[in-house]
């Protein structure tokens, strides 16, 4: 009797395991048979279940009680296999909970296991996950040679399906998505054969992407209006939100306002757990220029401050993804200097031992080696420092513009405020954004839209002191903190970068637009030193700039209510204006 039951077992695992991305619901119900039969299994089988338990866990968005699981299996586990499964889906659980350092750390981890294990399909499955989370962290060449990696080594069709989705997303990231239809295509059929709906409509939001930077909107619209139910029986928060999120975009763009809203209120409702996510950034601008458009200022504001939030919720998203790469990256540097280090040391250590048998007239050698020696730690702890500084600059440092990033613009405003305070010094903060800065972006592509940010930057530059602050706050936002300025000199200081701005010469780039940007200006005498109230009132003025026209300068100045009261505008040459309103 046993022999049949421990052969059915076998077959439940088996089936347990086809059917764990493809069908979440029957899973469920097979685990529960495994589980309720778990006393037929072997040692094998038992950390099989083990594995298969931590599984569904990760799948059920519970990524920190999978990670508790997974490692308790590899602790109990002898098999390397095993430990390279548990170990890929701690990586994915990593990725799940935003712990990308500690994601990374695995991955290194798992894929130093991988020339002794005995399952090729583990190779595969360790490059996958890899794959994953190089996409999510933003190292798409590398996600893409992993993704690739597989493509080359399996027949299998689920491997060809997840691989060819990863290298579609990382190709896309790159801007290498092949025009023609037939690859993604061909990668959204062999999902579906296999029953990979979750993996098959994310290649069709890949597509739809694709499409519509293409111009073919309407297209990309229909495909995922078509396929919303599917998708919206994933039940998979992450696919729903994004698709939502895409059409809510799409619709806006061809002026179907209503169905625009709903998708987009329905993208914020399912993303609203993850305030770093892409769909709510989306559905929050979605919503805000919707407002916008009807004219709604309350509500657009609100729309607007949301979006806000949720744009910078990602932008240090991504400042931590690069970051805990990096970390890692230092980390294995460092290991593998330590490793050579080592070596160089125990070689040392033979020859000593060489000289030590032979006779005095090798005591030079010693000298010569001990010297050497001293030399490669010098030199490798020069290594080290210059990378460190290196990485410092990175965290200090906006990668695109070379300006301050907004972590750094934080500090060292909040620094020099806190030093004219003592002083009895006034300080100024100016902030701008640029003019329809998406329609550039879409218009020409990111990278006209990447030169006309350094070249913003690089013209702002030239206003300010050694002792000013400049930084770039996110996306197309910049601010300037000027050390003992009052607000009237602030003012003239942001119409003159005003002016400066318009005045980019945009031919290089093979197009000829305008670049213009709307200012906000503020002062220690009208808010305080407090950098929250000074950014809070200057970003005021901004959205006042923004709302009355834009390309213009607002002034945060109590002292001109009298002035206003008969006109707001102050005019000045060129028909250049600023505009002044109390806080």
């Amino acid at each position: 009797m046993s022999a049949p039951q421990k052969l059915g077992f076998d077959a439940l695992l088996e089936k347990a395991e086809q059917v764990r991305s493809a069908n979440p619901v029957e899973f469920r119900q097979v685990l529960r048979e495994v589980n309720a039969r778990k006393g037929e299994a072997t040692g094998d089988q038992q950390a099989q279940v083990a594995y298969l338990n931590a599984y569904a866990l990760a799948f059920a968005g519970r990524f920190d009680a999978a990670i508790e699981a997974a490692n308790k299996l590899m602790r109990s586990t002898s098999s390397v296999d095993m430990q390279v499964r548990a170990g890929s889906l701690i990586v994915n659980s990593y990725a799940g909970t935003r712990q990308f350092t500690e994601g990374l750390r695995q991955l290194e981890q798992t894929l130093a296991l991988l020339p002794v294990v005995k399952d090729p399909y583990l190779k595969i499955h360790a490059a996958v996950s890899a794959a994953v989370l190089y996409n999510q962290i933003g190292q798409h060449e590398l996600a893409l040679q992993f993704s690739e990696q597989v493509l080359a080594a399996s027949k299998s069709p689920r491997d060809r399906c997840f691989a060819g989705f990863l290298k579609s997303e990382a190709q896309l990231k790159l801007g290498e998505i092949p025009n023609e239809d037939k690859a993604l295509v061909s990668i959204i059929d062999e999902c579906l054969a296999n029953k990979e709906v979750v993996i098959a409509n994310f290649t069709r939001q890949v597509l739809a992407q694709k499409w519509a930077a293409q111009g073919e909107r309407k297209k990309a619209i229909s495909m995922l209006s078509e396929n919303l139910a599917e998708i919206e029986g994933t039940r998979y928060p992450r696919l729903v939100g994004e698709v939502h999120s895409l059409l809510a975009q799409f619709l806006l763009e061809e002026q179907d306002i209503e169905a625009a809203e709903e998708h987009a209120n329905r993208a914020a409702a399912l993303s609203a757990n993850i305030p770093y996510s892409v769909p709510l950034v989306a559905a929050y601008r979605t919503l805000y220029e919707i407002a916008e458009r009807k004219g709604d200022k309350a509500l657009a504001l609100t729309q607007f401050r949301k979006f806000a939030e949720a744009d910078k919720a990602y932008l240090n998203d991504v400042n931590a993804r690069e970051l805990a790469y990096q970390i890692v990256r230092q980390e294995t540097l460092q290991k593998t200097q330590q490793i050579s280090a080592l070596d160089q040391k125990n070689q040392v250590l033979q020859l000593q031992r060489k000289v030590d048998q032979t006779a005095a007239q090798n005591t030079r050698l010693i000298v010569i080696l001990l010297v050497l020696l001293v030399a490669s730690i010098g030199y490798w702890a020069f290594k080290i420092k210059r990378v460190q500084l290196s990485l410092k600059k990175m965290a200090e440092t906006d990668a695109l513009t070379g300006i301050c990033n907004r972590h750094h613009f934080t500090i060292r405003a909040e620094r020099a405020l806190a030093e004219c305070a003592r002083n009895g010094e006034q300080a100024a903060l100016i902030m701008f954004d640029l003019d329809h800065f998406k329609n550039i972006n879409d218009r020409f592509g990111h990278g006209t839209g990447d030169w006309a940010l350094k070249e913003v930057a690089e013209a702002s530059k030239g206003f300010c002191r050694r002792i000013d602050v400049l930084g770039r706050l996110g996306g197309e936002e910049f601010a300037i903190l000027m050390y003992g300025c009052d607000l009237r000199a602030a003012a003239r200081v942001a119409e003159d970068c005003r002016v400066r701005l318009a005045q980019i010469e945009t031919r290089e780039t093979g197009h000829v637009f305008a670049i213009t940007g709307s200012f906000g200006v503020t002062s220690s005498q009208e808010s305080g030193y407090s950098l929250a109230k000074l950014l809070s009132h200057a970003d005021k003025q901004l959205y006042r700039a923004k709302h009355n026209g834009r390309n213009r300068v607002c002034v945060n100045d109590h002292e001109q209510d009298a002035v206003r009261a008969a006109s707001n505008v102050l005019e000045l040459p060129h028909r250049d204006r600023v505009e002044h309103l109390g806080a």
